[in-house]
């Protein structure tokens, strides 16, 4: 049957070239190579023809309705790509049909065609995968994954079966056959490219895990590593650090060691803050009633828990247990318990504070320094500026109302103090010296 259609297509190419009157020498000597390249200028011009038909129907749906994908797919060459596979499917389906020659020339020929349309048919792959990724990655949805990553997982597949396929073609050998010898193969490309591997195997695994994403915030302990991620690989990932330095870090470096990630703080809308200032053990000392008088005049919530801590001291209750009328943790026996629960009342009434999480203020074991007393809630932003100026905010108050409740932070003492003390302690007229501490002055 083909040897019918090739003789058919044979003499009416001849006939014509005939008529344009090719002497019959030519057409005998250069009949074979003149029909291969009509097939070959046929193929191109259909894909011209097909491409510009593509691009013209999808350009018009996508001035209508946008289409992500379709969009994607009219960028660079993306969409020629696809269209040119249809060159090697008309060479492949007709050369071998055109053209009269023996079966080993034959047989080239065939192997050539198929070569050529599996080459094509990895290049339109490669070209869906480009713009899907894009399109995908554009979505807000998936706008923080590594789209880029699983994207170059699809390509490097297409990439190995299209080798394969090939080399089965050429060889006349099972595809099965040679997957089969890849044992050894395999082994020696580990010796080679051990690196590349590696970092292969972390970045599909960072990516498999769902570990990090684009624009996660990382830290590695350690390491001078530590601002936002922009891009990721499956052999690199890239950090830009806050100030403005890039580094670049190999995924089986992240797998292998430790990092932070700070998505989930990110995520959950509030940013922690665990501030605290150390006081003078020596400063700690028990409220009298001149000092709960003066501490209430800070504000009504004050006021209103030193009266319901007052009143449940009258029952009997313990100042100390718990609070079943819903107070803040804190007490009225000492100075840091009253200041404890004013900075409480304080963190609770503070609109950029978090209500939703955890909010208390507590004491830590005591050193060598003094007592510390720890801030512990969360901001209602994560955004590092507006935290920082929070938090500032928040410690630069209680700082300047520690010394009402006759709590001072520690603070090494310099040369300045040094000499005051020096000075008061040789009788040297008080209101004489300058930047006297105000904590001295009784």
């Amino acid at each position: 049957m083909q040897a019918n259609v090739t003789n058919y297509i044979y003499d009416k190419v001849k006939e014509l070239m005939m008529h344009f009157g090719m002497p019959i020498s030519v057409i005998e000597q250069y009949g074979t190579l003149i029909i291969s390249a009509i097939v070959i200028i046929f193929a191109i011009a259909a894909m011209e023809i097909t491409y510009r038909i593509m691009f013209f129907t999808i350009k018009r749906i996508v001035k209508h309705r946008h289409y992500n994908f379709l969009t994607q797919l009219l960028k660079g060459k993306r969409l020629r790509s696809i269209a040119h596979l249809l060159v090697p499917i008309i060479i492949n389906a007709l050369l071998p049909m055109s053209i009269a020659t023996d079966g080993v020339t034959l047989h080239y020929i065939k192997t050539a065609a198929s070569t050529y349309y599996v080459i094509g048919m990895a290049i339109a792959i490669v070209a869906v995968l480009a713009a899907l990724g894009d399109s995908v990655f554009n979505n807000s949805k998936f706008h923080d994954r590594p789209v880029k990553g699983f994207i170059q997982v699809g390509k490097i597949i297409v990439i190995l079966v299209t080798t394969i396929i090939i080399i089965s073609i050429v060889t006349n050998k099972s595809p099965l056959y040679l997957i089969g010898g890849l044992g050894a193969f395999a082994a020696v490309l580990m010796l080679i490219a051990k690196d590349s591997i590696m970092g292969f195997v972390g970045g599909f695994l960072l990516l498999e895990n769902d570990m990090i994403r684009l624009g996660d915030w990382i830290e590695i302990p350690g390491t001078s590593i530590n601002g936002n991620v922009f891009d990721i690989s499956l052999t690199i990932v890239k950090v830009r650090n806050w100030d403005n330095t890039i580094a670049t870090i190999p995924p089986y470096t992240l797998i292998n060691g430790t990092f932070i990630n700070w998505r989930g703080m990110s995520e959950s809308g509030g940013r922690r803050i665990a501030r605290g200032y150390t006081v003078r053990l020596d400063n700690v000392k028990p409220c009298t009633g001149t000092m709960l008088h003066r501490i209430s005049k800070l504000n009504d919530d004050i006021a209103d828990y030193i009266t319901r801590k007052s009143r449940q001291a009258q029952n009997g209750n313990s100042v100390n247990t718990a609070n079943p009328d819903g107070l803040v943790n804190g007490t009225i026996e000492t100075n840091v318990g009253l200041f404890r629960a004013y900075a409480k009342i304080y963190l609770n009434n503070h609109p950029l504070i978090r209500k939703d999480m955890l909010v208390m203020v507590r004491t830590l074991e005591p050193g060598g320094n003094g007592l510390p007393i720890q801030f512990y809630c969360f901001t209602t932003t994560t955004e590092w500026v507006d935290y920082e100026s929070i938090q500032s905010e928040i410690m630069e108050h209680f700082a300047s109302v520690m010394p009402l409740f006759e709590l001072y932070p520690f603070q090494t003492a310099g040369s300045r103090d040094t000499v005051i003390s020096g000075l008061l302690e040789g009788q040297y007229p008080i209101e004489r010296i300058d930047g006297l501490p105000y904590r001295t002055i009784k």
